[in-house]
């Protein structure tokens, strides 16, 4: 959606070099609005090279582009694979979120919404993360603050986290293929059971596990439970249109972490996994080596 002043801001980013007070590294922003009071026209651009990090804008004035990218170049072609989703924070007002590309704005979180919590991604493809100050009379109070992260699109499970494609998540299994690669590529893998569906306040409330084995994890998502015997607890988020077998089947769970939580991907049944991972083995076909004891 193209805004009338849309083309103002743009020209703005070339003929104002504005002067922020703002601390950054290569995955984070902080900065304050009150540099821009006598500038409330400006546009500032920010540019984050990290595979996640955060934006704090203090008393938002004007506005930011934050370009975001990978720290390392993606192959060729790869760049579209590529997702950016940000959470915001529960406190986070002042400003609204919007794409940007070439001049043309539209609206990807407004101020209301942000309260939420809710997690919303789009491809890099798209354009860059525009986030323009709403006019107040006193911004002593306000702070647009979230986290984001770069998320692959494709690989194994990928097609589980629902805020990639909403609407569009599938609950069918993975290729075998698929669940060789991601025992040995997924932030987390392990066997265990489910054990029940907690309460929560999104339409994906998370499941508590029980794993018997963890071959992988990343952020330390499972914690151990040694006084009770050789086990790790935690718990992974499933979408909501795919059910669960608490206190079922021992079943392979591996994932990935967004933003400090667990997400299933891909998940056979452990003794089908076991069958297929002896079979690649003695082909020698399986991407890695886990201790299946």
């Amino acid at each position: 959606m193209l805004r009338p002043w849309a083309a103002h801001w743009i020209t703005a980013v070339l003929l104002c070099g504005a002067v922020a007070q703002y601390s950054s590294d290569q995955c984070s922003w902080r900065g304050s609005g009150l540099s821009h009071e006598s500038h409330r026209r400006d546009v500032e651009q920010v540019y984050l090279r990290c595979s996640q990090g955060s934006l704090h804008w203090l008393y938002p004035t004007g506005a930011i582009i934050a370009n975001l990218r990978p720290n390392t170049e993606p192959l060729s072609g790869h760049t579209a694979d590529l997702h950016v989703c940000i959470r915001p924070h529960t406190y986070s007002k002042g400003s609204n979120l919007y794409l940007e590309r070439t001049g043309d704005l539209t609206l990807l979180l407004a101020e209301r919404d942000q309260a939420l919590g809710t997690v919303q991604c789009f491809s890099l493809t798209e354009g860059a993360l525009f986030v323009e100050a709403v006019p107040q009379t006193d911004i002593s109070r306000r702070i647009t603050a979230f986290q984001y992260e770069l998320v692959p699109s494709q690989g194994p499970g990928a097609h589980m986290y629902p805020y990639l494609h909403p609407g569009l998540v599938t609950c069918e299994p993975c290729s075998d293929e698929e669940v060789l690669l991601a025992v040995c590529t997924s932030d987390f893998a392990g066997s265990g059971v489910f054990q029940g569906v907690t309460s929560g306040t999104n339409d994906h409330p998370p499941v508590l596990v029980t794993l018997s084995r963890l071959f992988r994890q990343k952020s330390r998502v499972f914690a151990w439970s040694g006084a009770r015997g050789r086990r790790w607890s935690g718990r992974i988020n499933v979408p909501a249109q795919c059910g669960v077998d608490p206190g079922g089947d021992e079943y392979l769970f591996t994932g990935s972490v967004h933003f400090g939580e667990a997400w299933l991907g891909c998940a056979p049944r452990y003794k089908d996994f076991l069958k297929l991972y002896v079979r690649a083995r003695e082909a020698g076909t399986n991407p890695c080596e886990i201790d299946t004891d």
